[in-house]
C-alpha cells in the first residue's frame, strides 16, 4: 500500500485530489492537523515518510518542500509552476508521445501541466513534432476558464451576493502577456517564440476551453488540415484524451462541458483556410488534479484511469 502526502491539501487542486483518493483502498493518505499543516517540521517529516507527495503549493512553498526531502525513494508531484521546465523533472503529460509515458513511469520528479498549457501543448506539441507546422510559427491562443482557476480568493469573489457587476461578464486577463504559463507553453512544444496569449476567465465554476487558430498558408509544405486531424486521431484514442469529429452543441461549444470530469476533448474545427484547434477540459481535472492522480496512478504500475471521473 502506497503512502500518500498531500502538501497543500487545503487549496483548491489539493482538496479535489484529496476527494478523489480519500475513499482508495491502495492507498494510505497521511495528513496533517489545521495547526501542523504550516509547520515545517511536521511537513518535512511527513514528506518524508511518505512514498508519494503531491505539492499543492505557490512556487516558493514548492521549492522549499523539494528541499526538506532526505529520503530518495520519495516520488514529487509537484503541481505548482515551479519545476516544469527544470531540468531532471518529467513533464506530466504521458499522452504527448510514447517517451514522455516511459519517462513518467520511472520518473522520481514530475511537473504536472498547467492548466491553460496543457491544453495548447496537447494541440500544438504534435503538430510541431509531426512537421505539420514549423516550429517558428506564429501563434494566437485564447482560453476560456472558469473562475475556480483563481483559487480560493477568486472563487470568494465570484461567489459573493455583493459582488460587483463586472463579475457578471467575462474577463480577460494576462493583459501584459506575461502570463506565467508562457514559458512551458514555449518550451514543452518547441516553438521558437511565445504565442500571443488571451485568457479569459468567466462566471462559471469550473471548464476550460483552449482555442489555437491557424491559417492553412502557416502549414508546412504539402500539409492540409486532413494532416491535422490523422495526427490527432492516432494519438489521442486513450479514455483520458480523446480526438472527436465533432463535439459543439449544434453549433456552439460550452467550456463548461466537462465540468469535473477528468478526461479532455480534442477537435479541429474552421475550413480548409482558416483552422481553429481547440482542447476542451476541466482546469480542475485534466487541467490540474485529475493530471496529477493520472500522473500517480502511471508511476504507481496501475491503471491511468484509476479513481478518476472520466
Amino acid at each position: 500500500m502506497a503512502k500518500v502526502f498531500i502538501d497543500g491539501k487545503a487549496g483548491t487542486t489539493g482538496l479535489r485530489i484529496y476527494e478523489r483518493l480519500e475513499g482508495r483502498k491502495d492507498l494510505e493518505l497521511i495528513t496533517l492537523s489545521d495547526e501542523d499543516r504550516k509547520n515545517y517540521d511536521k511537513r518535512k517529516e511527513a514528506i518524508n515518510s511518505a512514498d508519494i507527495v503531491f505539492l499543492c503549493l505557490p512556487d516558493p512553498a514548492a521549492i522549499e518542500a523539494v528541499g526538506m526531502i532526505e529520503n530518495d525513494t520519495v516520488k514529487i508531484i509537484d503541481t505548482s509552476t515551479a519545476h516544469r521546465t527544470s531540468e531532471g523533472w518529467t513533464y506530466g503529460f504521458p499522452e504527448l508521445d510514447k517517451e514522455k509515458w516511459e519517462s513518467l513511469k520511472n520518473s522520481k520528479r514530475v511537473a504536472v501541466p498547467g492548466c491553460h498549457a496543457g491544453g495548447f501543448i496537447a494541440l500544438v506539441y504534435p503538430l510541431i513534432k509531426n512537421g505539420i507546422i514549423p516550429s517558428d510559427i506564429k501563434i494566437a491562443c485564447h482560453s476560456l476558464t472558469g473562475y475556480s482557476g483563481g483559487g480560493k480568493k477568486m472563487i470568494a469573489e465570484y461567489e459573493d451576493e455583493n459582488r460587483s457587476p463586472l463579475f457578471d461578464a467575462p474577463r480577460q486577463y494576462g493583459l501584459t502577456q506575461m502570463h506565467k504559463h508562457l514559458k512551458e507553453m514555449k518550451a514543452i512544444t518547441g516553438m521558437e517564440q511565445n504565442p500571443i496569449f488571451c485568457p479569459i476567465v468567466s462566471d462559471f465554476y469550473s471548464g476550460m476551453e483552449m482555442t489555437v487558430p491557424i491559417f492553412a498558408s502557416d502549414l508546412c509544405e504539402g500539409k492540409t488540415v486532413e494532416d491535422i486531424r490523422k495526427v490527432y486521431s492516432s494519438l489521442y484514442n486513450g479514455d483520458i484524451v480523446k480526438y472527436k469529429e465533432r463535439m459543439d452543441e449544434e453549433g456552439l461549444m460550452s467550456a463548461n462541458a466537462l465540468s469535473f470530469k477528468d478526461r479532455m476533448e480534442i477537435t479541429v474545427c474552421g475550413n480548409e483556410e482558416r483552422i481553429l484547434l481547440i482542447a476542451r477540459y476541466d482546469n480542475l481535472g485534466k487541467g490540474a488534479s485529475g493530471a496529477a492522480i493520472e500522473c500517480m496512478n502511471i508511476m504507481l504500475g496501475n491503471e491511468p484511469t484509476l479513481g478518476l471521473d472520466i
